[in-house]
């Protein structure tokens, strides 16, 4: 299902091929937690944008609407009229950061909902079930995540039920891929590397997970407030050991620069809600660096974001414009910006791809990573 195509260093060059499409990596997920970009973004301006996938949060829609109401409407494709393909995360971090009251057993995880209180269970198994109903093209298994710093014996357990954890997910997928009325019976499992910030955790977790044979492998449990050093140690501490020929993916990040070094040292996939967060906040990412739209400076400057750039934002309306619209409080302010961010960070994923395929990523790295985290 993924073709490594060529490598330049260590940055990697893929084709990965999936039941909703064909994907060219690297490249970065746009998130629509609850099956919508936040900022007044539909499924129909993804296109535009240039997006191959998008995220959805297994967690949010288990609450509202619910994934058997998502089921009886014909899946998350359907649903939010999306053809190309969909990743479900497994719920779990939105169990360990989002629910306060939870209490973690080998069984699974009982937690209150952050919206009415109602107590509800997820392990593995309704991970999985509730993935199945979402016929989500790539789904996640469930893990621990635990907070950094932690304990090293406590990190050491929740790795080793991550993997149990890990084992009935693939089992449970399984049954349920073969089930008569499955909507996506070609749905794909991803496992998840966890180990907090010790190598030695790191390491062995992965070399234990990579023996499931599963469809990609992601390095969860980072971006998390760590520094980003400690993060990029870490990616380098894992990379020899994560299957060559499937597809890595770095759970939430992150920052362009994060993006250019995590790339560099050999990942695949990316996501974070920081391009649509930072944009209804009146944050852009352009190639000079971050610029901030609500600086008086912009207030009578016809320039577009960034000249550079051809999305839709750039292409029809100024930056004195855009910034009327976030001090007059319109809606059509975040839609704006954040429509400049998606499409700026897809171009991003093209632009590294084009610098592998042509033995340049290096160059390309000195050009741009401390380039694009400077403020303007």
């Amino acid at each position: 299902m993924f073709t490594l195509i060529k490598k330049d260093g260590y940055a990697r060059r893929g084709v990965f091929e999936t039941v909703h499409g064909t994907i060219q990596s690297p490249f970065f997920m746009n998130v629509g937690t609850s099956a919508a970009i936040k900022g007044g973004i539909s499924s129909i301006d993804l296109v535009d944008l240039k997006c191959q996938v998008e995220l959805c949060n297994t967690y949010h829609l288990h609450l509202r609407p619910g994934d058997k109401i998502i089921r009886t409407m014909g899946g998350l494709h359907k649903f939010m009229n999306w053809k190309k393909p969909i990743l479900t995360d497994s719920g779990g971090f939105q169990v360990f950061s989002l629910s306060k009251l939870r209490r973690i057993k080998e069984e699974g995880v009982y937690f209150q909902s952050h919206i009415d209180g109602k107590r509800i269970f997820m392990g593995p198994e309704e991970s999985m079930q509730i993935q199945s109903n979402l016929a989500s093209t790539i789904a996640m298994a469930f893990d621990e995540c635990v907070e950094n710093p932690s304990p090293f014996n406590y990190v050491k357990d929740s790795c080793a039920r991550t993997t149990r954890w890990l084992h009935r997910c693939q089992e449970e997928m399984a049954r349920l891929n073969a089930a008569e009325g499955t909507i996506n019976p070609k749905q794909m499992l991803f496992g998840i590397n966890q180990g907090g910030t010790f190598d030695e955790l790191r390491v062995s977790h992965i070399k234990e997970i990579a023996q499931f044979g599963l469809d990609g492998y992601a390095i969860g449990g980072l971006a998390v407030g760590e520094p980003a050093e400690v993060m990029y140690h870490i990616i380098e501490q894992v990379e020899p050991f994560m299957p060559v020929n499937k597809p890595r993916y770095l759970m939430g990040v992150g920052t362009p620069q994060n993006i250019i070094e995590a790339v560099y040292r050999g990942v695949d996939m990316f996501d974070c809600v920081m391009p649509s967060r930072n944009a209804r906040h009146g944050t852009v990412f352009t190639w000079n660096g971050i610029l901030h739209i609500t600086n008086e400076k912009h207030i009578t400057d016809d320039r577009p974001i960034d000249p550079k750039c051809g999305c839709p934002t750039c292409r029809k309306f100024s930056r004195a414009y855009v910034r009327h619209l976030f001090k007059a409080n319109e809606q059509l302010a975040g839609r704006l910006a954040v429509q400049h961010n998606l499409y700026f960070y897809n171009t991003l994923m093209e632009k590294i791809r084009d610098a592998i395929d042509e033995n340049r990523f290096s160059a390309f790295r000195d050009e741009y990573s401390e380039k694009l985290a400077t403020r303007i």
